[in-house]
């Protein structure tokens, strides 16, 4: 999240010189781009009103169908969209709700502390439950359900929650505020985090820098350790990040860019050959959700509700 709401209640002392620090890590992203900032074009406007945050999406199995949901203070949901913008209610509820608004499809068994991403995997779906503004939390963890069919149901089981940690955190908060995730993505058959980075004490003083982890294990009665595999110094502030249908590609959001990688021969995704799209936040919002359309294209959408097409022919490589 970018509005700076503290996790439990003790973040507005932090909050002193957030904005010049806010307008300096800006400008030293836009600064790394080579591209001017631009545009992808706009598609779609969620204008589902309980949409009201949205701050994961992931492309469903079912064809033309994408599950979303809402950051923090959400009840435990996912909602199931089509690119036109509207909600996916089942034909068997459709009478039901004619009169009252569509509450998306429950998640049983989970709270929605503060998901700020969501992938699928081999039939699961997993939300990360791993926002951390505040770099306090020891609750960090990611909610499994078996993806359910969109037309069909208003509610599913999360069938596992797996707990994680920071290899490299050790106080709580951290001496570096460099352990909030706010994107996760599926390479090989597990699961990847890549951070956001703040100035210590400061929620919305954000600096350049995030790092790659990777879940190694699936512990449900112990806390997994992740695994540190790279890092990036001037990718700033990544929202979300999706792997391509084939496998062969990550994106990556962030406020003011878009980055896609070529798989690389070893474990680290960041080390790949790099290409960019810078963005312009002034004009595409708080983007903090992105997915593969297929293998060429990409769609973004926004805390605003807004959903945008990107395709990979409008980036530019990174030296």
């Amino acid at each position: 999240m970018l509005d700076g709401r503290p996790e439990s209640g003790r973040g507005d002392s932090r909050m002193r010189g957030g904005s010049v620090a806010v307008a300096t890590a800006v400008a030293l992203a836009l600064s790394a781009g080579t591209a001017p900032a631009g545009m992808p074009e706009r598609i779609a406007v969620l204008e589902h009103e309980p949409l009201r945050e949205v701050s994961g999406i992931a492309r469903s199995s079912w064809p033309g169908v994408y599950w979303v949901h809402n950051d923090s203070g959400d009840m435990a949901r996912l909602f199931a969209v089509t690119l036109d913008g509207r909600p996916v209610i089942p034909p068997l509820l459709a009478e039901k709700y004619q009169k009252r608004v569509w509450p998306g499809l429950e998640v049983l068994d989970a709270r929605n502390v503060d998901w700020e991403d969501i992938a699928l995997r081999d039939g699961m779906l997993y939300i990360a439950d791993t926002g951390n503004n505040g770099n306090a939390r020891r609750d960090l963890g990611v909610y499994v359900l078996p993806e359910p069919n969109p037309t069909e149901v208003d509610r599913a089981r999360a069938i596992r929650f797996i707990p994680v940690r920071y290899p490299d955190q050790r106080r709580f908060p951290g001496e570096t505020w460099t352990f909030d995730c706010e994107a996760l993505f599926v390479a090989d058959g597990k699961l990847h985090f890549l951070t956001k980075h703040r100035l210590p004490g400061m929620i919305t003083g954000f600096v350049p820098g995030t790092k790659l982890y990777r879940l190694d294990t699936e512990s449900t009665s112990e806390t997994n350790v992740l695994t540190l595999v790279g890092a990036r110094p001037d990718m700033m502030m990544p929202t979300a990040a999706d792997l391509s249908p084939d496998g062969l590609r990550l994106a990556v959001l962030t406020y003011v860019a878009v980055w896609v990688f070529e798989r690389p021969p070893g474990p680290d995704w960041l080390s790949g050959k790099a290409s960019r799209f810078p963005l312009d936040r002034e004009k595409i919002g708080t983007n903090e959700a992105i997915t593969w359309a297929d293998d060429e294209s990409l769609i973004i959408a926004n805390e605003e509700r807004q959903v945008y097409r990107l395709g990979l022919d409008s980036l530019t490589p990174v030296d």
